[in-house]
């Protein structure tokens, strides 16, 4: 995948010392030892690692363009899945978004009171808005934004003074309050730039509205995504009619794992 030319082009570099991709390498390796920094450090394995602040630092820096890593590593692997199927084989993006809980946390940037529709109820933490591909067989993370609240009334802590306003991490902490519809589009935007193909794009009951799909479509993809039952009514024929209704107008279905389909508006 050539990692050290994807961290170099995503402006993660070091001025001297151990090689960012020795302390990128431990660092990864460590997610699959599930093991975390603080203790691996404090361990017998000590000796064969750097210093404690080079790993902070590195994890600190706020110029360096994780984003752009994700997406270019992203894009590479979705190329080289794509040689190994075939050419009409459907290709998507799915769209979703899961609540983390910091609910012990005080003191954390952009921590906001938020409410979790899995629980129904409030918690402290933030939303993490994800999008991947899939062609069916494989799935790959394609970018992600950890989103706070765009109410200033439900942010518990504000944005560091301490930021450089010029960086990628403050681009992250101003996107962070923005609205997640908004920042939902900039993500597909910014991975079809790169080139990853998709036909459709996944999407729960939350996203599914019509400006959002109409945002979608003028991106030249097409939706797949269920609806909320609410006031409003579909257009079919002569009537207008509610989900339920529309149900009950779908002809009888055939073995499989599709009722049917009509044409609404």
């Amino acid at each position: 995948m050539k990692l050290a030319g994807l961290l170099r082009d995503s402006g993660i570099r070091k001025a001297q010392g151990i090689k960012v991709t020795q302390v990128f390498e431990l660092l990864l390796l460590l997610a699959f030892q599930g093991k975390n920094l603080y203790r691996y450090l404090d361990s017998k394995y000590q000796e064969t690692a750097a210093s404690k602040n080079t790993y902070y630092r590195f994890l600190n820096t706020s110029t360096y363009n994780w984003r752009r890593f994700l997406t270019l590593l992203s894009a590479k692997v979705i190329s080289s899945f794509s040689r190994l199927t075939r050419p009409d084989r459907i290709k998507v993006f799915v769209l979703d978004d899961s609540v983390i809980s910091r609910n012990r946390s005080k003191h954390v940037e952009l921590l906001a009171n938020l409410y979790d529709h899995a629980d129904h109820r409030f918690i402290k933490g933030f939303t993490m808005l994800a999008l991947g591909w899939t062609d069916g067989y494989s799935f790959v993370p394609t970018d992600f934004a950890m989103m706070s609240s765009a109410s200033k009334a439900n942010r518990i802590q504000e944005v560091s003074e301490a930021i450089d306003k010029r960086t990628s991490g403050y681009k992250r902490r101003s996107e962070a309050i923005k609205k997640k519809t908004d920042v939902a589009i900039q993500m597909i935007k910014n991975a079809l730039k790169q080139g990853v193909q998709a036909d459709y794009v996944l999407m729960d009951t939350w996203f599914t509205h019509e400006p959002m799909i109409r945002s979608i479509l003028d991106e030249g993809l097409d939706v797949i995504g269920m609806v909320k039952q609410l006031k409003q009514r579909y257009h079919y024929k002569e009537g207008f009619y509610t989900l339920p209704e529309l149900r009950k107008l779908l002809p009888e279905h055939t073995p499989g794992n599709q009722f049917g389909s009509i044409i609404v508006k």
